[in-house]
């Protein structure tokens, strides 16, 4: 293109700002713009500073003429926005599955484990399939015919609820960052339950804290109620009272295993008197 152009063919603007160097045929992505007016300059050979001499609106993008600062060329960089591409999305969330069609720029690199955000929930990459037929690592997205993503902000934690002899499985559906420990007591459905132990896949904890999105299993029990350890018998019913189980008691008798706790047993013994 040459390096001079009509006036009447650009609109003058106070400033834009423009990012990176322009490519080969003198075309940069949209989302090129930055906070500084540089670009390649052809004579430099180099990303210089440069002053916006006019604009002119092509399509969804625009054409500027420039002035390189250093040499005082003046040439004319083209804004376009990138293709399009339509990538069809299995997003799974918990049992159920949708697919769903995404619009991506052609040029943005697709990678397992990268997190984005549809219909206000957040997902991960977890599946990349090319039009060879191949999984992937990661690939441009004008290469991707499919992938799949996981909700990765809300994780279902599988259960296993026991009480007595009978044990029960349920889902719970959490925050993936909530934490639960093993030991501690928690609120389900109205009835309170003890979590015996959590399962990670590797390795089960049994007093240990883990988030929620590492969860493979939690065993829940229930826990035991105050009558399971109600005196039954006139001895226990006298033991609980000594050990102020059974409500205030202003002049406790210690139990055996306290009151000898510390004490030195005397070796002497008492004998009998000799019978005459």
């Amino acid at each position: 293109m040459d390096d001079t152009v009509e006036e009447d063919d650009f609109i003058e603007e106070d400033e834009v700002l423009l990012e990176n160097e322009a490519e080969d045929d003198g075309f940069v992505g949209e989302d090129e713009i930055l906070l500084e007016n540089a670009v390649h300059c052809p004579d430099c050979d180099d990303v210089m500073g440069h002053i916006i001499l006019k604009e002119k609106p092509k399509g969804d993008g625009a054409d500027y003429l420039l002035k390189c600062e250093e040499c005082s060329k003046v040439h004319t960089v083209h804004i376009r926005p990138p293709p399009v591409v339509k990538i069809p999305f299995i997003l799974t969330e918990g049992p159920s599955s949708i697919t769903k069609v995404i619009e991506i720029d052609a040029d943005e690199r697709l990678e397992l484990e990268d997190v984005f955000q549809e219909d206000d929930k957040l997902w991960s990459i977890n599946q990349i399939e090319m039009k060879d037929g191949r999984y992937v690592k990661h690939s441009d997205a004008s290469l991707v015919v499919r992938a799949s993503a996981l909700r990765c902000d809300m994780v279902r934690v599988k259960l296993t609820m026991t009480r007595g002899e009978d044990s029960s499985s349920d889902v719970l559906v959490v925050p993936a960052d909530k934490t639960f420990t093993a030991g501690n007591l928690m609120d389900l459905e109205g009835r309170t339950w003890r979590i015996r132990a959590i399962h990670m896949g590797h390795a089960r904890t049994l007093r240990g804290t883990v988030e929620a999105h590492d969860i493979k299993r939690m065993y829940l029990h229930e826990p035991p109620v105050a009558e399971h350890f109600a005196p039954r018998t006139p001895r226990e019913r006298r033991q609980a009272w000594k050990e102020g189980k059974l409500g205030f008691n202003p002049d406790p008798v210690l139990p055996k295993e306290i009151t000898k706790k510390g004490v030195t047993p005397s070796n002497k013994r008492k004998t009998k008197r000799p019978r005459n």
